[in-house]
């Protein structure tokens, strides 16, 4: 069953007229992305070194910033927006439940490692 595909980017605002404008559209949108990426990563401005809830600002921007391009790889490449809202949902909130259990996991070994560093319980250096 072919159905035609939505022709837009950026919830509406960019529309194109066919499927090879609009995979052209995305594409320029990701490389976009990843040169702001790549230049804030060569020069680091000084005033992202901040700390922002525990972390540099520029981490945040990055981590940002790869958020979205994860985004649209999902949403154009993948073909999700053409999905029904259930498996999309099903398929998100799989990713998050997976994605929180993980740094779950992660804190809790983070902190083991380090009471065991910290106490001086270690009997041979590996």
């Amino acid at each position: 069953m072919a159905h035609a595909h939505k022709l837009e980017i950026l919830r509406g605002l960019i529309k194109f007229k066919s499927n090879t404008q609009k995979i052209w559209g995305v594409l320029i949108l990701l490389s976009i992305i990843t040169a702001v990426e790549v230049v804030l990563g060569i020069y680091k401005p000084e005033v992202l070194m901040t700390q922002i809830l525990g972390m540099k600002g520029l981490n945040w921007i990055f981590i940002i910033l790869t958020l979205a391009k994860a985004y649209y790889i999902t949403w154009d490449f993948m073909h999700m927006r053409d999905e029904k809202a259930s498996l999309r949902r099903m398929v998100v909130w799989t990713a998050v439940f997976l994605i929180c259990y993980l740094i779950f996991i992660l804190l809790q070994e983070g902190g083991y490692i380090f009471d065991i560093y910290d106490e001086a319980y270690i009997k041979r250096d590996f």
